[in-house]
């Protein structure tokens, strides 16, 4: 899709994005970029799910744990290497490219759909 590409409202409500807080953040070696293996809990719903995330330059494993961000949770399961991503972290690129993290700016009970 281009930037700019007319979409429908229905077309915005079939991606699921929620938010959740990161509880578990550790390196992940094996992947081909830079990244960590996230656990991030969604509440008592949709409950703890994992994720792979190329977000090493500005954030460490123990700034992670404790922050809340918003993932889409409806895409199917990918395998990376060996680690199965089930949900993808959202953030936006800095000047240089690097992923900088997106969440809520005051505290949000986990599992709440973005709107």
């Amino acid at each position: 899709m281009a930037d700019g590409q007319t979409i429908s409202f229905a077309d915005f409500e079939n991606v699921d994005i929620r938010v959740g807080t990161i509880i578990a953040a550790e390196p992940f070696p094996e992947a081909r970029k830079p990244a960590f293996k996230l656990r991030i809990d969604f509440g008592p719903e949709m409950g703890v799910k994992k994720s792979s995330a190329q977000i090493t330059v500005h954030y460490t494993a123990e700034t992670l744990v404790g922050r809340q961000v918003a993932a889409v949770v409806n895409f199917p399961p990918r395998q990376i290497g060996l680690f199965m991503s089930e949900v993808l972290t959202l953030g936006f690129p800095d000047e240089n490219g690097a992923v900088v993290l997106i969440g809520p700016s005051l505290p949000v009970p986990n599992g709440g759909k973005l709107f």
